[in-house]
């Protein structure tokens, strides 16, 4: 089985990106998206000089509880710069989200609680919400990851979707929002 039909058998539908999509980053944004894969794994991710971004992190079943998904956040953790993703809400119909979390959390992933994350999946038509989750070694404040999170995703999440999709996604200013409250100023530590 190749990369891409691991993530698409792993991944619901509205979280996937088709496979031309994400070839197509691979080969034009090869400077920022790269691809991480062995036999029991893949990692999808965007390395810019700021921040690391996980699109898809995918690990076998007969490979889960060995330490591989440990292994490779800790590898990107090594690159001391915040490390933003985006995660289904833990539910009681699905084990598997509820597990992707407390995974998440165990690496040190703090919920960005004032950045709100709904688009319209193009795949199904129906309005999909995510988690941002987000790591760092420093302080940092939800601000900054919310822009980071705008770049994500005009540059890869939005990339030539009309080509790829025969439609557009919302502008990111309808899919992201940043709460406002009145301790918006104070920085919140994700500490490794």
């Amino acid at each position: 089985m190749n990369w891409y039909e691991k993530l698409n058998q792993y991944f619901p539908i509205q979280e996937m990106k088709s496979r031309e999509h994400m070839e197509t980053l691979l080969n034009e944004k090869a400077s920022i998206y790269k691809k991480d894969e062995g036999p029991n794994h893949v990692l999808m991710y965007v390395e810019t000089e700021d921040f690391i971004f996980i699109d898809y992190l995918f690990v076998s079943g007969n490979s889960r509880g060995q330490g591989l998904g440990k292994k490779l956040i800790q590898m990107l953790q090594d690159k001391q710069k915040p490390i933003l993703l985006e995660v289904e809400p833990a539910s009681d119909e699905d084990q598997d989200s509820q597990k992707r979390l407390r995974f998440y959390k165990r690496a040190g992933f703090i919920h960005a609680s004032s950045i709100s994350y709904r688009r319209r999946s193009l795949a199904t038509n129906k309005i999909n919400g995510m988690e941002i989750l987000y790591w760092s070694s420093s302080p940092v404040n939800e601000s900054e990851i919310f822009e980071d999170m705008k770049v994500v995703y005009k540059e890869i999440h939005t990339h030539k979707d009309l080509q790829f999709y025969g439609k557009e996604y919302q502008p990111s200013e309808e899919v992201l929002k940043l709460q406002k409250s009145g301790d918006e100023e104070d920085i919140l530590e994700a500490v490794n």
